[in-house]
Parts: C-alpha cells; sequence; structure tokens
C-alpha cells in the first residue's frame, strides 16, 4: 500500500525548480565553541508579547508536539518515580486502535524499533481532543494540524530520527474508519476525521504501522517554552529579510517575536516553504541540546515546569501505557542531540502542482519515498540518511 497515491515524476529536470540543495549534515558538537554560546547567553532576554508567542505556537505546532514527546521522555528519565507516576496519569488518552480495523492497517515492524506519529492542534476554546473523540460527534474543522512528523527511534535506542512530510502533500486520505475519502491535502486528515483518520491516511501512504501517537494543544508550547528558556541560533551569515528585520551573523539569542521571526519567514527564502521547515528542524534540535545535554532539567523547578507544561497538554494513544512511557525513557537515557537525525520527505521533480479545488499541491518522489518508508519499517534509516544526505537538515552553520 505504500506510495500508492503518490504521483510519478512528470516534468522538468532536476534543479529547475523545488528546494534549493542542501550542504550534508557534518558530525561534531552541535554548538561547536561553547564559550561563545556561554557569553551569548548572558545577554537580555527579550521575551515579546504572549500574543506574538500565541501566533508563534499557531504556526509551529508539530515543533511543539516533537518537544513536547522528547520533554516528557527526558523528564520522565531524571525524575522521582512516584512523581512521575502521578503526572503520568494527567496525560489524556484516545481511542485509534479500536476504530480501526486490524485488517486494514500494516503489520506490526518486527523487533524493538518504535514509530511514533506527531500532530499538534489548536483547540480554542472547544472541547479537548480526548473529549470530541470520547463524544463520537468529531466536528470538522474544531480540531487542525497543519504540520506532520514522523519520530523512529531504532530498536536499539542509541538513535532518533525525524521525518517531516509537507502539510500540502496530495494524497487519498482516510476516515476515521480507516475507509478511503478522497483525494485531498494530507493535512485534512486530521481536521476531517481526527486522530484515527489522521493516523489511517499515514499508515497509507508510508504502508508503516504507527506504533504510537502524540498529540499537543499549542498552549503546551507556550508554557513549554517558558520552561525551557528559549533557543540559541546560529545564522551562519547575515541577512536582511523585509524592511525592519536583520538577522546579523553569530548566535542569537531568540525568544518570542524574534523566534516567531526566524521560523515564519519563508519568502526571500530559496526553498520558500521548505526552507522554512529546515528552519523549524533546527529549531528543534537547538532546544533538544538544552533539554538533553545542557542540565536543563538538573534544576528541580525546571523539572517540574516541564513536566506539569507537557502532561497538562498532551494526548497520546490509549494503548500507550504510563509504564511504556517509563520504560522507554530509560531506554533512551543516552541519547543525546546529534543522535537525533531530521529528514524530509523526498520530493517529486514536478513537486508544485496546482489541482482544482486543492489549489497549489505538493507531488512526493514515488520511488524516493518508497526507500524511505521501506528504510523506516526495517529500522534501516541509517543507511537511507546516508545515502541521501541532500535531505537531512544541515548542521546549523548552513541553515540560514
Amino acid at each position: 500500500m505504500a506510495g500508492d497515491d503518490q504521483h510519478p515524476d512528470l516534468s522538468p529536470e532536476p534543479g529547475t525548480s523545488g528546494p534549493a540543495d542542501r550542504a550534508p549534515a557534518s558530525g561534531g558538537s552541535l554548538l561547536g565553541d561553547t564559550s561563545e554560546v556561554h557569553a551569548t547567553r548572558t545577554r537580555t532576554r527579550s521575551r515579546g508579547s504572549s500574543k506574538k508567542r500565541r501566533s508563534f505556537v499557531r504556526r509551529h505546532k508539530a515543533l511543539t508536539a516533537l518537544l513536547a514527546l522528547f520533554a516528557l521522555l527526558a523528564v520522565i528519565a531524571v525524575g522521582g518515580i512516584v512523581y512521575v507516576q502521578s503526572k503520568l496519569g494527567q496525560i489524556d488518552r484516545v481511542d485509534v486502535a479500536g476504530s480501526l480495523p486490524g485488517a486494514e492497517r500494516p503489520d506490526k515492524v518486527p523487533g524493538e524499533a518504535l514509530n511514533v506519529l506527531m500532530a499538534g492542534v489548536d483547540n480554542g476554546e472547544g472541547p479537548s481532543i480526548a473529549e470530541s473523540v470520547a463524544s463520537a460527534d468529531w466536528e470538522p474543522g474544531l480540531h487542525r494540524s497543519d504540520t506532520i512528523m514522523l519520530l523512529h527511534i531504532s530498536g536499539d535506542r542509541r538513535s532518533a530520527y525525524v521525518v517531516s512530510i509537507p502539510r500540502d502533500t496530495y494524497t487519498t486520505i482516510y476516515d476515521e474508519k480507516g475507509q478511503p475519502a478522497g483525494k485531498h491535502k494530507i493535512n485534512a486528515a486530521f481536521s476531517l476525521y481526527g486522530p484515527a483518520g489522521y493516523v489511517s491516511t499515514i499508515e497509507h501512504l508510508t504502508g508503516i504501522r504507527m506504533d504510537h501517537l502524540a498529540i499537543i494543544d499549542w498552549d503546551g508550547f507556550k508554557a513549554l517554552t517558558d520552561a525551557l528558556g528559549g533557543v540559541l541560533i546560529y545564522i551562519p551569515e547575515t541577512v536582511t529579510e523585509g524592511a525592519n528585520v536583520t538577522w546579523s551573523k553569530g548566535y542569537q539569542y531568540m525568544y518570542g517575536e524574534e523566534a516567531l521571526r526566524y521560523v515564519r519567514t519563508r519568502h526571500g527564502l530559496a526553498g520558500g516553504d521548505f526552507d522554512r521547515i529546515r528552519r523549524q528542524q533546527n529549531f528543534i534540535r537547538s532546544l533538544m541540546s538544552d533539554l538533553l545535554e545542557k542540565g536543563t532539567l538538573g534544576n528541580p523547578l525546571n523539572l517540574a515546569s516541564v513536566l506539569d507544561a507537557v502532561t497538562r497538554n498532551l494526548t497520546v494513544d490509549d494503548e500507550w501505557s504510563s509504564g511504556d512511557l517509563r520504560g522507554l525513557a530509560f531506554s533512551m537515557r543516552g541519547l543525546r542531540t546529534n543522535d537525533v537525525t531530521f529528514l524530509s520527505a523526498p520530493l517529486a521533480t514536478n513537486w508544485n502542482q496546482s489541482i482544482s479545488g486543492e489549489g497549489d499541491v505538493v507531488l512526493l518522489d514515488k520511488k524516493q519515498s518508497s526507500e524511505l518508508w521501506k528504510a523506516i519499517a526495517n529500522d534501516k534509516v541509517g543507511a537511507y540518511a546516508e545515502a541521501h544526505r541532500s535531505d537531512q537538515l544541515p548542521n546549523e552553520n548552513s541553515v540560514n
């Protein structure tokens, strides 16, 4: 079933359109010379208005879901068992497996590898995701998730891979019963059919069984960034974006409005939305560095704040027990930022098309996407990533 809805390459020669070529990712320390980093951290932190922070979260929800899950796992690994267990019990859970016929789903991937589908939503003032699912009265359009990330955790727990799928990918979407519901942009699946439809759509696209689902409300991002304290980004060269925005070369501490500008901007970037995805991934990577490597969670107040922010806003599938979360966190306790590779789903040569009734859509490369999905299913993503380094997130010195 994998890739059966993707379009073949039909038109322009490679390099005539689409995202610019990326420099290959490199190893070594994420932040290089930390003396400059620590010096930068002593600068005054401008937090911006709460309105700007809300705008940031609404536009970049997948950042929230991925960062929240890593935050949760990190906190579980270092927190007290009794305290953590009590907080894990506050996480909302939704039924996905019970809604989808087992015969219509891919087989579970053998071995110990895990595949977790990420979603970030804007709940607004209405019911929560869990309440909407439990009521069996899903209101189309009430909960929106505009970005998609698939987290693959290797069976040996020594590496993780984050694959971004463009929200405008044109494919058959599936309803909450796992039945086809026509071809649309892929982000319509969650809005129209909820968590089960979202999972079914991604499973049909990739041919991979999703082991778990993690969803977080946008409020969680605001609380989590407050608890973690912001992000430090390296600007490889001075650039001007618009009349009043200049990014100076070097480390820039970003919070609130400044971070919003960094991840929002697509105009003037060679790859448009796809370069913006790279900026978003770079943003996650820097925050993960704070979370996993710089002692952020060594402060009991930070630990409590992060755990509270995540558990109050996170929803997972009801098959993901608190015990399983604790076990996963313990098994991943040695994971560091350099062990996480960020990838983008490969685009067709003629990736940008206009479809009547849908507008501009994105087409994936059928052959290479199949290679990626197969690599995930076989827990061989490292070999795929090495063979397709231009699809990796470059090191921080190469992300404008």
